[in-house]
């Protein structure tokens, strides 16, 4: 195992570096190029927030911000609805409301591990949306409002998914538009605890 960084040093070889990187706990880990079909999901899913939050006070960005889940811990969610303040010249999300991550063959377990065990600390996360690149499926954790527990469900074949950061849904329609999905067989139902 090679040296860690400081968060400093990471943020200046992120900066430098052509390939973006996620920070945990002191390691680096390069992001792996996307498929046009992540990307394009990743798309449905922005273009749709994006327009749901017409001129709230909530933001959609994707891809390229770093979303900061701990004080050594940053990722780059696919797509992240923000509605607290933040500034043009920001380069880190420190509180997200949503944050939504497209699973590839080499980030599925991780998105559904470790990223929600993560996500799941963050006082002002309302919702994580792990999407799957597969099959029409999203797993959608929330933070119950009245409780303060996580729940989670499951929404497959059609279906909308609430968004409660914009007060909206999105059906799996307009996740997967356009989006040609390989022929797999379903798995049996997991159960993960809530």
């Amino acid at each position: 195992m090679g040296r860690t960084m400081s968060v400093e040093e990471y943020f200046r070889f992120d900066e430098r570096s052509p390939v973006r990187h996620e920070y945990v706990a002191g390691e680096v880990y390069a992001m792996s190029g996307a498929t046009v079909r992540h990307g394009v999901i990743a798309l449905n899913i922005g273009a749709h927030l994006l327009a749901a939050s017409g001129d709230s006070a909530c933001r959609v960005v994707m891809t390229d911000m770093r979303v900061q889940v701990a004080d050594d811990v940053y990722y780059y969610p696919d797509v992240v609805v923000v509605c607290a303040p933040v500034a043009e010249s920001d380069v880190v999300v420190r509180d997200p409301c949503m944050v939504v991550e497209v699973t590839s063959p080499s980030t599925a377990r991780i998105d559904r591990g470790e990223k929600l065990a993560a996500y799941r600390s963050v006082p002002t996360l309302r919702a994580y949306l792990v999407v799957d690149h597969r099959r029409r499926r999203v797993e959608r954790h929330w933070r119950d409002d009245a409780a303060g527990e996580w729940l989670r469900e499951e929404i497959v074949g059609e279906g909308r998914v609430p968004v409660p950061c914009l007060d909206t849904d999105i059906a799996l329609e307009t996740i997967y538009r356009r989006v040609e999905l390989p022929v797999v067989g379903e798995p049996e139902p997991v159960d993960y605890e809530a």
